[in-house]
C-alpha cells in the first residue's frame, strides 16, 4: 500500500512539473529551421531508446515500452511542453508518427507484410505447409537437420532481410515444430541469416544501401569497396559460423537453453505470451501437396528479384548490378509479392485445392496475422524518428570523429563499438552506416585501413541491429517464427553478445596487424586474419560448451 501511494505521489509530481514546463515554454515553434531542444546532440538524446529497451526487457511488454520511449522523446524535444510534445509525437514532419506512416517506403513494407501474411494463410489453407512438413519429416530426421535446413534456406534467400525473415519462417515452421525446435531458436536462426547474410551478399538491397552511403567525390567505387570489406566483416561471418557450431554440437546456453529443453518436452513456446496462438502443425492430413508451398515460394523469390531490378531500371538498359544498387527495395518487394499472390490464386484454382470463398477468407486472416509486427514496426519507426529529432546520431558521430590520432590502429574496434551502440539505440543499421561511412572515408581517404574501418562500421551496424528489440529485422524474425518478440530478443542477446565480443577482439588484432603490415595489406592477409577470427570464436564457444555441460551435469 505504501509503495502504491509513493507511485501515485511520484506521478502527480511529474504531472505538476510538466504543467509548469507547459506554462513556462512556448507551445508552438516559431521557426522550425532554427529550433533546437535543450538536450539536442547530448547524451540525454539517447534516453528514449534506452527507456524503451530497458522497459521492454523488464516488463516483457513491447507495445507500452515503445510508447513510453516515444512519449519521453517527444517531451524532451518539446522541453517539457505538453502541447508541443503531442504535436511532435503525431505531426512533426521529420519524426512524427503520421509522417513515418506517410513515408512511401514504410508503407510499402507494411503492404509487403500484409501480402506475405495473406500468402502464408493461403499456403496453410491449401495444405501446402502441412504437406511440406510431412515431406520434410521423411528426409529430415533430427533437430540438427531441421536447424541446418533453416540456416541453409536463410543463406539462399540473400536478396533482402525482410523477405528472408518471413519466407524462411513460413516455410520452416512446420519442419522445426516436428523436430521439437523451440520457436525462440527458430527466430534466432532466421535473424542470424537475415541481416548478417545480406551484408556480405554483393547482390542484395543491403549492398545497394552501402554503395550509396559512400560519399560522392571521394574517389572510391562503392561496390568495389563493399566486396573488399567482406573478409573483414567479422560479426556477420562469425554469426554464421556460430550458428553452425550451435547446430552441429547441440550446444545452447543462456535463456535459450531453457527454451530448447522445454521444446524437447513438447513446449515450443516457453512463454505465456503467444501473439500467434498455438499454431503448431498437428499432422492432420490435408489434400495439399508439397508443390502448393514450393511453387508460390519460388515465384515469390523470382518475382521479388524481378521487382527490385525493375525499380532499378534494368529493363531500361541499366546493367544488373547497377539496377540492384539503385533499386527501390520497398517498391520491388510490393511488386514481387503482388505477382506471387496473383500466381498463387490462379495456381490453386487450377489445382482445385481452394474455392474463391476460401481465397477471400484468407485475406483478412493474413492481415490479422501481421497486425502485431505492423504495430511494433510503426512504433519502432516513430521512436527512431524521435531519436533523430533529438540529434542522437550527431552526438555519437562526434564521439567517433573526436578520437585521437594516436589511436589510429585502435580505430576499427572503436568504430565497431560506436556502430553497435548507435544501431542498437536507433534500431537501424542502414541509418548507422549512412552516418558513419562518410566520417570513416574522411579519416582514411585510402588504403587498407579504410577497408577495415568501413567493414568495422558495417559489422557493428549489423550487430546493433541484430541485438536491438526496436530493429525492424528483429521484429520480422519474431513474426516469421511466430515467436514472442521479447522472448526472441532476450534469448538471442547472449548469442549476439558472444559473437560481438569475439568480433571486437578480432578488430583489435586486425588493427595491430595492420600497424605492422602497413601498405602490404592484401586479400591474402585479410583471409588469414579471418581464419584467426574464426579460430578465436571456436575456442570461446568450445569453452562455453564445456562449462555449460559441466553445469548441467552437477
Amino acid at each position: 500500500m505504501k509503495n502504491k501511494n509513493l507511485s501515485w505521489f511520484a506521478a502527480l509530481l511529474v504531472f505538476a512539473l510538466l504543467l509548469w514546463c507547459t506554462a513556462a515554454t512556448p507551445g508552438k515553434i516559431a521557426d522550425p529551421s532554427t529550433y533546437t531542444c535543450a538536450v539536442y546532440s547530448t547524451i540525454f538524446s539517447l534516453l528514449p531508446p534506452v527507456i524503451a529497451i530497458v522497459l521492454a526487457l523488464n516488463t516483457k511488454e513491447v507495445y507500452t515500452s515503445l510508447l513510453v520511449g516515444i512519449a519521453s522523446g517527444a517531451l524532451l524535444y518539446a522541453n517539457g511542453n505538453l502541447e508541443l510534445a503531442i504535436n511532435t509525437l503525431f505531426f512533426n514532419e521529420d519524426g512524427g508518427m503520421v509522417a513515418k506512416l506517410s513515408d512511401s517506403s514504410n508503407v510499402g513494407i507494411l503492404v509487403f507484410l500484409v501480402m506475405l501474411g495473406i500468402l502464408v494463410a493461403l499456403m496453410n489453407k491449401a495444405g501446402g505447409s502441412a504437406a511440406f512438413g510431412r515431406w520434410a519429416s521423411t528426409h529430415i530426421h533430427s533437430r540438427a537437420g531441421a536447424q541446418f535446413a533453416t540456416l541453409l534456406l536463410g543463406v539462399m534467400i540473400f536478396v533482402d532481410d525482410y523477405f528472408n525473415c518471413l519466407t524462411v519462417g513460413s516455410v520452416m515452421r512446420p519442419v522445426t515444430d516436428r523436430q521439437k525446435v523451440s520457436r525462440a531458436k527458430l527466430a534466432y536462426l532466421i535473424d542470424a541469416t537475415a541481416a548478417p547474410v545480406c551484408i556480405i551478399a554483393p547482390v542484395s538491397s543491403w549492398a545497394a544501401a552501402v554503395t550509396s552511403s559512400v560519399p560522392e567525390g571521394s574517389g572510391i567505387n562503392g561496390f568495389t569497396m563493399f566486396l573488399r570489406t567482406i573478409p573483414y566483416n567479422y560479426y556477420a561471418l562469425l554469426t554464421i559460423v556460430m550458428s553452425l557450431f550451435l547446430i552441429f554440437t547441440g550446444t545452447d546456453f543462456g535463456s535459450m537453453k531453457l527454451n530448447e529443453d522445454n521444446a524437447r518436452n513438447g513446449d515450443l513456446f516457453t512463454t505465456a505470451d503467444r501473439p500467434y496462438g498455438n499454431d503448431v502443425d498437428d499432422g492432420t492430413d490435408t489434400c495439399g501437396h508439397v508443390a502448393d508451398l514450393i511453387a508460390p515460394v519460388l515465384v515469390l523469390i523470382a518475382a521479388c528479384i524481378f521487382g527490385m531490378i525493375y525499380t532499378g531500371g534494368f529493363f531500361e538498359g541499366v546493367d544488373f548490378v547497377t539496377a540492384f544498387a539503385d533499386c527501390n527495395a520497398s517498391a520491388g518487394l510490393v511488386l514481387g509479392s503482388s505477382i506471387a499472390l496473383l500466381f498463387t490464386f490462379v495456381f490453386y484454382r487450377v489445382r482445385n485445392v481452394m474455392t474463391f470463398q476460401d481465397f477471400a477468407a484468407c485475406i483478412p486472416e493474413g492481415f490479422k496475422a501481421m497486425v502485431s509486427p505492423m504495430l511494433i514496426l510503426s512504433l519502432a519507426w516513430t521512436l527512431s524518428g524521435m531519436t533523430g529529432l533529438l540529434g542522437a546520431k550527431y552526438y555519437v558521430a562526434n564521439l567517433l570523429s573526436g578520437s585521437a590520432a594516436a589511436l589510429q590502429y585502435m580505430l576499427p574496434v572503436i568504430i565497431f563499438l560506436v556502430a553497435v551502440f548507435l544501431a542498437f539505440a536507433t534500431g537501424t543499421s542502414w541509418g548507422t552506416f549512412s552516418i558513419l561511412i562518410p566520417i570513416v572515408c574522411h579519416a582514411f581517404p585510402e588504403g587498407e585501413m579504410l577497408v577495415i574501418s568501413i567493414a568495422a562500421c558495417l559489422s557493428g551496424a549489423v550487430c546493433g541491429d541484430h541485438c536491438s528489440p526496436i530493429s525492424d529485422t528483429t521484429i520480422m524474425a519474431s513474426a516469421g517464427a511466430h515467436c514472442s518478440h521479447v522472448n526472441h530478443v532476450s534469448t538471442q542477446l547472449p548469442y549476439a553478445i558472444t559473437a560481438a565480443s569475439c568480433a571486437a577482439v578480432c578488430y583489435v588484432i586486425t588493427g595491430i596487424a595492420q600497424a605492422f603490415l602497413g601498405a602490404n595489406g592484401s586479400l591474402f592477409t585479410s583471409l588469414i586474419l579471418l581464419a584467426v577470427a574464426i579460430a578465436v570464436e571456436l575456442v570461446v564457444l568450445s569453452v562455453i560448451r564445456v562449462r555449460t555441460n559441466k553445469k548441467a551435469a552437477e
